[in-house]
């Protein structure tokens, strides 16, 4: 595992927004690649369209200050988590930061994610979590999207 420090990242400061807004639109190259469809919203997203977007920013931030990796995400009416984007930065791919980010996804709380259905990395990841696949759905023609979802760990007593 690297050493990057995981922590909140504001959008209002403009080097950081650049930064996140790079390494998702990176990402989201290789996603379009992998799945085959280069119609991904984010990619079009401007710097403000996604400042915009009410969300919660964490980072993986390497000794640096680059950005290895972010996971946004908003709370649900219901009290849950929806993953809007989970995105690693190409060149920190296969060392561990969307695990590591994930395992900062708000405790106790349903959570839910899509990703494209044949982005087999992010598959893999999200079964390797413990998230259960849903029905797969076409959102526009020639998107498979992929829906996962977990629940919380049921609360027991320690053991004595």
């Amino acid at each position: 595992m690297p050493h990057v420090l995981v922590r909140p990242l504001d959008l209002t400061d403009d080097p950081t927004a650049a930064a996140v807004h790079r390494v998702g639109r990176a990402a989201y190259a290789v996603e379009a690649a992998l799945i085959g469809f280069d119609g991904i919203p984010a990619l079009r997203e401007s710097v403000d369209e996604m400042r915009e977007r009410p969300l919660h920013w964490i980072g993986a931030v390497a000794p640096d200050g680059a950005i290895a990796g972010f996971l946004a995400w908003e709370d649900a009416e219901d009290g849950g988590v929806c993953v809007d984007r989970l995105c690693v930065d190409p060149a920190w791919f296969r060392r561990g930061i969307a695990s590591l980010l994930c395992a900062r996804i708000p405790a106790g709380r349903p959570v839910t994610v899509t990703t494209g259905a044949a982005n087999a990395p992010a598959v893999a990841l999200y079964e390797r979590l413990g998230f259960l696949r849903g029905e797969d759905f076409e959102p526009v023609p020639g998107l498979r999207m992929a829906s996962f979802s977990r629940n919380p760990a049921p609360w027991a007593p320690p053991n004595r």
